[in-house]
């Protein structure tokens, strides 16, 4: 059997297309994911989200094919976002690539290898995840406009997965082990409205928790405008189901949201906001921030500055804006140097560095349900309900005599905190 090795670059939701493509190729190649050695045959899943995301892209694609004139490599393959948004370019650019395929056409990747499509493995994933948890895609795209995002010209309109459809794959993941399911969509608050004239999301996530191996359910993307108040009482009270919410706010300045196109104004973030502490005392709140976009003064910044002082975020993550062609904001003037830009998210991330110690300083002491993750060095690294894996905070324990299993879940006690990162006893 040849070998295939399949790249993937950008966000989970790429991976979990990745993962979906391999399962299918399961039977036909022996299959390695995102590995240095040689293969037969290289399946490049690309980003095209922002600038770096699809020079990244670019400069793995030219590695690909200087290995395929070397002859480590005989044939090279391209799809995802950045091949769905410039296929035409990419291919008169790079025609040593055998062939480019946009992100909803995995049959003509499969026909491309040679392999017929299975519909009986629809809702099956060969994992790159480690085994104990998995993200679940339960849409795809989004209707919305925001003015910076290139997404739904790419990925086309919302298209909500059915609920059954949802359950079973859940089972799936389930019966392989994992513990922890990732909810992830371009707007998760939206599921539903399309197929059941409603949204679904609080619902969906009652019948998930109800699958059995299941322990914790985390909720990425939502998005803040409509945001349905039932999910709260869901959050409340079902203990599978994590006390994080991700929800990218993205500014505070009515100027700049309503440039936007966000559908959200400041007083009804802050409502947002204020409700969900109300509710969950506890819960983690993730969002990002846009800086430097076009027209943002000195006075929206200071907003946004004192927004973030006020509410103390849990979690944070700032992206200096960039145009991108396709979207309405290209058509504006990039008028906030770059310099400028580098200095607001600078100053963003040192206020957010303060906050994290000091809410990472109130957790000292306390007991906390953690599941492992990995051993790294002398340390067992593990996560809180309040974290999700790669982007969130840890938890470091020193191994010692002490034998921890990944994928396990333990009671630990907070010994020590810094900025990003906590230390941990087992009890």
């Amino acid at each position: 059997m040849k070998k295939i090795n399949v790249i993937t670059l950008g966000c989970s939701k790429n991976l979990i297309d990745s993962e979906v493509l391999m399962r299918q190729l399961q039977d036909d190649y022996v299959i390695t994911h995102d590995a240095d050695e040689d293969s037969d045959v290289i399946v490049i899943n690309t980003c095209g989200f922002i600038n770096d995301a699809k020079e990244e892209s670019i400069d793995t694609i030219l590695s690909a094919v200087e290995a395929k004139k070397a002859g480590h490599v005989q044939k090279v393959f391209v799809t995802g976002c950045l091949s769905e948004r410039y296929k035409k370019e990419l291919s008169g650019e790079i025609s040593q690539v055998d062939g480019f395929f946009g992100v909803n056409e995995l049959p003509g990747v499969l026909n491309a290898l040679k392999v017929d499509y299975k519909k009986e493995l629809i809702g099956e994933r060969l994992l790159t995840t480690p085994k104990h948890y998995a993200y679940l895609k339960i849409s795809e795209g989004c209707d919305r406009t925001c003015s910076f995002c290139a997404i739904p010209s790419i990925r086309g309109k919302h298209i909500s997965k059915s609920i059954e459809e949802i359950v079973k794959e859940t089972e799936f993941l389930a019966s392989r082990g994992v513990k922890e399911v990732m909810l992830i969509a371009q707007d998760l608050t939206y599921y539903g409205l399309d197929i059941y004239k409603k949204r679904k999301i609080a619902e969906l996530v009652q019948k998930i928790a109800e699958v059995e191996g299941i322990e914790w359910i985390r909720l990425h993307y939502a998005y803040p405008a409509g945001f349905p108040e039932e999910l709260l009482e869901v959050i409340k009270n079902n203990p599978k189901v994590c006390r994080y919410l991700d929800i990218p706010l993205q500014h505070i300045s009515d100027p700049v949201l309503t440039s936007m196109k966000r559908a959200h104004g400041k007083d009804g973030t802050i409502q947002l906001v204020e409700k969900i502490r109300k509710e969950l005392p506890e819960a983690a709140i993730r969002t990002t921030f846009i800086v430097g976009y076009p027209g943002e003064t000195e006075e929206d910044f200071s907003q946004l500055m004192d927004f973030v002082k006020i509410y103390r975020f849990d979690r944070l993550g700032v992206f200096q804006y960039s145009p991108e062609e396709g979207t309405s904001a290209y058509r504006l003037a990039d008028d906030v140097p770059a310099d400028v830009k580098q200095e607001r998210a600078d100053r963003l991330m040192m206020l957010q560095q303060e906050i994290s110690f000091a809410l990472n300083k109130e957790k000292e002491g306390r007991i906390f349900k953690t599941i492992i993750d990995r051993k790294e060095g002398d340390y067992y690294i593990g996560r809180t309900e309040f974290d999700s894996p790669e982007v969130d905070n840890e938890v470091l324990i020193p191994a010692g005599n002490t034998k921890l299993n990944p994928g396990e879940f333990y009671r630990l006690k907070i010994t020590k905190a810094e900025f990003y990162d906590l230390y941990g006893k087992v009890v």
